[in-house]
């Protein structure tokens, strides 16, 4: 049987939709508590992002703990458990290759308060009221 070809920009939108869907198991797992973790099951995580490799077989997940409480033990305990969830995604997923789980902290949410942070300087502030 011939390899089904995809454009680029099929190749795109099938990383993406593959990305999100990961993303969802992920986030189930977690609101169900279904990793036995005593750090993971104690914090409420949001999984915000997942990024996946072109080839589908290396995903980055970027997590917050909601309250931004104990980040790195977060990380760390979801690193120590990601055999458990790379077995639970393989098997909600569904694809011929399970994807290689990677956990990173999410810190588009404190670059965008930086940003809002400086938008709020009085200097940056008089700046843009002169535009109008």
């Amino acid at each position: 049987m011939a390899r089904q070809q995809f454009t680029a920009e099929q190749q795109s939108v099938r990383v993406l939709k593959v990305g999100e869907r990961v993303r969802h198991i992920l986030s189930e797992l977690l609101a169900r508590q279904e990793v036995h973790d005593d750090v993971v099951s104690a914090a409420n995580i949001a999984v915000t992002e997942v990024r996946m490799t072109p080839d589908l077989r290396n995903a980055t997940a970027y997590v917050k703990p909601l309250l931004g409480t104990q980040e790195t033990e977060v990380i760390a305990a979801l690193r120590k458990n990601t055999a458990y969830l790379q077995r639970e995604v393989a098997k909600r997923l569904g694809l011929k290759f399970a994807p290689k789980l990677k956990f990173k902290p999410d810190e588009s949410f404190d670059e965008a308060e930086r940003i809002e942070k400086l938008l709020d300087d009085p200097k940056v502030a008089r700046d843009l009221e002169g535009d109008d």
